[in-house]
């Protein structure tokens, strides 16, 4: 499964390039990463335009602290699950009501993203 869709690529570069002009912006997740066989969950808002490979959004490894930050996706691609057969995956279903701050503020008051 592609984590990223040429098409979520291109409004996660925009995304980036408006963050790192606005101080203030505060975008809604473009996606959701999560593991299948664990809790750890990403709302992805933006890539890095100098560095692809850097995702930007609120990160949850399961362990009580969600919190936002940076994420590899090299890293994430790497991860194998079930002996090889699974990896990380996208929700295909999900889509954000609400912007990146207030998942934030509602995982951190949880414990986990709630979405």
């Amino acid at each position: 499964m592609d984590l990223i869709t040429p098409e979520l690529r291109i409004l996660l570069l925009a995304n980036g390039r408006s963050a790192r002009d606005n101080p203030n912006f505060d975008p809604w997740p473009l996606l959701k990463w999560f593991n299948p066989c664990g809790a750890a969950t990403w709302l992805i808002t933006e890539l890095d335009p100098d560095n692809e490979d850097l995702a930007y959004g609120l990160c949850d490894l399961g362990l009580g602290t969600p919190e936002i930050g940076v994420v590899s996706v090299r890293e994430l691609y790497s991860i194998r699950l079930m002996g090889g057969a699974l990896g990380i995956e996208r929700d295909l279903h999900w889509r954000a009501d609400k912007p990146l701050s207030a998942y934030a503020r509602l995982a951190r008051a949880a414990g986990r993203i709630l979405s």
